[in-house]
């Protein structure tokens, strides 16, 4: 279980840190395929005819306990992720866009884009549990910690393909304002999956000189489920890439409309493109599932039940989870102990899991000639404890810009769910772009505890 848990950590030090992919970027008013992922209507908008994205990727972590001092001390970073009373909660997402390809015609466009999405999440973990669990209880004093959670804990690793086919139609442009409307239909193609989630656990731990025991459970919900290549080993960086992308076998959806109050109004709005005083959209992402199809299938329900601590009997010794590597040896573990029982019958099956499903609002504003500022909405809409949700964040990100057209600089400001407040910078010089929205908080805060990068590359003509 050490293995497990630590596996996010790790990860910490060869990504970065938040939740929005391409901050600044996605809500410029150079418009191209990749805004288009962020809202479906936009695509009507793209600054040329056509547009080729050759690649285009961001790798983000967001946590609520380790900050970007700790990663550079000698901090034992497995004690300070479970110190205080607060859950633990961590998130690392990257995503890997490939070839994308966008057009437009008249009052239609079309594109289609292919991605690669990797997420690690720890969702609301007891510290106690956790110490318990990694560091031996290291951070609690020898004795007993009595745990009693109302919600669900989590640790989910899950990696899947996309290709997505968008189409935006312009439905009112004139002088004065421009109106469009647009969907993106995906195919999905899941890789790997695994989710361990505890609900409503309940329980003792108790430290005795080194050694650590879990007693007093009483029917608390265990669900463990996993899916390729993380089936055998979650806690190799490797396991996340050597089986990303599965067979067709889920769809999903985005819906979006798009308003712009145009600017220095002209009698052809053609000439007038992306010139406006304001540019607003509103989408939702993300609405639909995948279901997982493998060979090494496993999705249970188990009821945990631990008996009070005896003389002869102290409970289950946590210190045999130190170099646990998969959720089958945990499994294994508990029923070889007599600790599990089963809720329903424990099959290969097929199972189902949600996609992120948000709600995604903006709004560009021009202050000057060549300056802009934007404000930037995400609202998660299922519950991130659910054990067949892949997690989303809430957040509020304020961008203000220069542009020049072939060159552009903007600076995020942003709040996330979990680690809080950030500020970044990024810029675009023609089609290749680089950023953070992080970047200036880790380097002016030794306490930030996010951090992002995102690049990319695509040539727009005509």
């Amino acid at each position: 279980m050490r293995k497990l848990l630590i596996a996010s950590i790790s990860l910490i030090g060869i990504t970065a840190f938040s939740q929005e992919h391409f901050a600044g970027l996605t809500t410029s008013n150079r418009v191209g395929v990749l805004s288009a992922t962020n809202n479906p209507a936009e695509l009507v908008n793209m600054s040329h005819t056509f547009e080729v994205g050759f690649y285009s990727l961001s790798a983000n972590v967001s946590n609520n306990k380790i900050g970007i001092n700790d990663l550079f001390s000698d901090s034992d970073l497995e004690t300070i992720l479970f110190t205080g009373n607060d859950p633990v909660n961590l998130r690392v997402d990257s995503e890997i866009y490939g070839p994308s390809f966008g057009m437009k015609y008249k009052k239609l466009a079309f594109a289609i884009t292919t991605k690669i999405t990797g997420k690690l999440d720890v969702v609301d973990v007891d510290p106690n549990l956790g110490d318990g669990l990694v560091n031996a209880g290291l951070n609690s004093l020898f004795g007993s910690t009595t745990i009693n959670n109302d919600y669900n804990q989590r640790l989910s690793g899950t990696t899947w393909g996309e290709i997505g086919l968008t189409g935006a139609m312009n439905i009112i442009n004139n002088a004065e304002h421009k109106f469009n409307v647009g969907a993106t239909f995906k195919l999905l193609f899941p890789g790997s999956y695994s989710n361990l989630g505890l609900d409503k656990f309940n329980g003792t731990i108790t430290n005795t000189a080194g050694d650590v025991y879990l007693s007093d459970v009483t029917d608390v919900d265990l669900n463990i489920a996993y899916s390729g290549g993380l089936a055998n080993n979650f806690s190799n960086f490797n396991d996340y890439t050597k089986s990303m992308i599965g067979g067709l076998n889920g769809f999903s959806g985005d819906l979006g409309i798009n308003y712009q109050w145009r600017d220095q109004p002209e009698d052809n709005p053609k000439k007038n493109q992306n010139k406006y005083k304001l540019n607003a959209g509103l989408s939702i992402r993300n609405i639909g599932s995948m279901t997982f199809k493998d060979d090494n299938n496993y999705a249970t329900n188990y009821v945990l039940n631990i008996p009070n601590a005896t003389l002869g009997n102290p409970g289950l010794n946590l210190n045999q989870f130190e170099n646990i590597e998969s959720l089958q040896e945990v499994e294994e573990i508990l029923i070889n102990e007599g600790y599990l029982g089963l809720d329903a019958s424990r099959n290969k099956k097929d199972f189902k899991v949600k996609l992120p499903t948000t709600i995604t609002a903006y709004a560009d504003v021009k202050l000057i000639p060549k300056v802009f500022i934007t404000g930037f909405l995400q609202q998660k809409l299922n519950d991130n404890n659910s054990n067949d949700q892949i997690t989303a964040q809430n957040i509020i990100t304020i961008t203000p810009r220069f542009t020049t057209g072939f060159f552009e600089v903007f600076a995020p400001f942003s709040n996330t769910e979990i680690a809080g407040f950030s500020s970044g910078v990024g810029f675009r010089i023609g089609g290749f772009y680089l950023g953070s929205s992080s970047v200036i908080t880790a380097l002016a805060s030794d306490n930030s505890k996010q951090a992002d990068i995102y690049t990319g590359f695509r040539w727009g003509f005509l």
